[in-house]
């Protein structure tokens, strides 16, 4: 009887040289940035350089060495782009941190790189439990009871807890933790599963209306229960980048499912629509988009919570920043509320102005785009939505926080992915992360080719 023995799959060593080599550079970068910091607030490099340094190099190390282990197949360029995002909010949370000035007192570089290496042991943990991402198709329905039940977890009395306003954290004992951050995870991957079952179904179309072939009446029950949800978070815990963000990634999903433009329109119009019908009944609401609507006027900027004070401030601070910025560690990012978290891209902006902003989006964009790519690659339909799902939702997430720190769209509670100081996020999105790099590894794993030797048939990989 002839036996099939598995060879070791390797990534060719001229690759894994160049991931390497990308990764230190993006260390340097940091260290460099860091390093800048130091200079400008007291004329010397910090004398915690090195520890930082070595802590994040460390770290990353660590997930270089997990992955050419257990997904040696994987896009080289993830890591190294996620590591300079992550690196860059490192730095401007302790240039924050460093000025001591009143309101920053919740700036902590220290407990950034703790959560930056709690992110990175999930991280490794994803990818060395989750060999073949594809069982997760069979945790369809699982995934979707876990999501929602994390999403409205906040309105538990006595487990929820309101911040600024805000019914979206959960806490036990001192500790608190936003569960709509691994939420979005979890309804992903049921999305996927789900749209992957329906996909049939949802693409067939109903009457014709101009040049749109619009969908069966009767087909319309998924997306209306995601509406109604989204509209719940909305209206209920006061959360517009949730609902926004649950809402977009479900209707683009479908989109990617049925290639249905329709689908993308009725979506626009009932959220908008739910909005403003939302903005008429509900005070918090109706607030939130007067500030948007007019961010200067007197009586929004010194409302006590939810005001235009933070947002024009920020706008104040990119516009300081010109085109090349005042300089790390010679700005005043600190005027800014919440500048470490909520709106540190705008204390970004000011210090490396709007070119050093574009070169933050177009890191970003770069991540997607290898999310995309994997999407594009895989070679199953459960595959295409999932990655194409995280690659959206980290896209969606950052044009949300973007537009609403620039008055481009109402204010939201989403933070910067990797750069705002946060342990929900920064988790949430490590995990992710791990995901498409999974996905990655399978879908540019090149196909075995069976030799036959001696009665033994052997698989190598090229």
């Amino acid at each position: 009887m002839s036996e099939v023995a598995e060879a070791p799959v390797l990534m060719p060593a001229k690759r894994r040289g160049a991931q390497l080599a990308m990764l230190a550079f993006a260390v340097v970068i940091v260290m460099g940035a860091y390093a800048n910091v130091g200079l400008a607030l007291d004329g010397a490099i910090p004398s915690g350089m090195l520890t930082y340094g070595l802590g994040l190099g460390g770290f990353m190390l660590a997930a270089y060495l997990v992955l050419t282990k257990f997904a040696p197949w994987a896009d080289p360029l993830i890591l190294p782009l996620v590591t300079v995002v992550n690196g860059i909010g490192l730095v401007m949370i302790y240039r924050i941190e460093a000025s001591g000035a009143r309101g920053t007192g919740g700036a902590s570089a220290t407990n950034q790189l703790i959560m930056t290496g709690a992110g990175v042991v999930l991280f490794a943990i994803t990818l060395v439990v989750l060999r073949d991402h594809r069982t997760l198709q069979r945790l369809t329905y699982t995934a979707g009871f876990a999501g929602l039940f994390l999403l409205i977890s906040p309105l538990i009395p006595g487990l929820g807890k309101s911040v600024n306003g805000a019914t979206i954290w959960i806490g036990f004992g001192p500790a608190i933790i936003q569960p709509a951050e691994l939420a979005k995870i979890a309804l992903v991957v049921f999305f996927a599963g789900y749209l992957v079952a329906k996909r049939d179904v949802l693409a067939l179309a109903g009457r014709r209306l101009l040049f749109i072939d619009l969908p069966r009446a009767r087909d319309l029950g998924p997306v209306l229960i995601t509406w109604a949800v989204s509209l719940g978070v909305l209206v209920l815990q006061k959360d517009l980048g949730s609902s926004l963000l649950l809402f977009g990634t479900f209707i683009v999903m479908l989109y990617i499912a049925t290639q249905r433009t329709s689908w993308v329109l009725i979506g626009i119009l009932l959220f908008v629509g739910g909005a403003f019908l939302a903005s008429q009944v509900f005070d918090h609401v109706h607030a939130r988009i007067e500030v948007w609507l007019d961010p200067g006027n007197a009586e929004f900027f010194n409302r006590e919570l939810g005001g235009s004070a933070q947002l024009m401030q920020g706008l104040f601070a990119m516009g300081a920043g010109g085109i090349l910025g005042t300089g790390l560690g010679q700005g005043h990012p600190y005027l800014i509320p919440l500048s470490f978290s909520d709106f540190i891209f705008t204390a970004t902006g000011e210090e490396l102005g709007l070119t050093g902003l574009m070169a933050l989006l177009m890191v970003y964009a770069l991540i997607v785009q290898r999310g995309l790519r994997t999407a594009l690659a895989a070679r199953d339909p459960f595959s295409k939505l999932l990655a194409g799902g995280l690659s959206f939702i980290l896209a969606w997430q950052v044009f949300i926080i973007v537009g609403g720190v620039t008055n481009l769209i109402p204010l939201t509670g989403l933070v910067t992915p990797f750069m705002s100081q946060g342990g929900s996020a920064l988790l949430a999105n490590w995990i992710l992360i791990a995901l498409l790099v999974r996905m990655s590894d399978s879908a540019r794993r090149p196909p075995p080719q069976a030799i036959q030797n001696e009665g033994m048939t052997q698989v190598f990989q090229r």
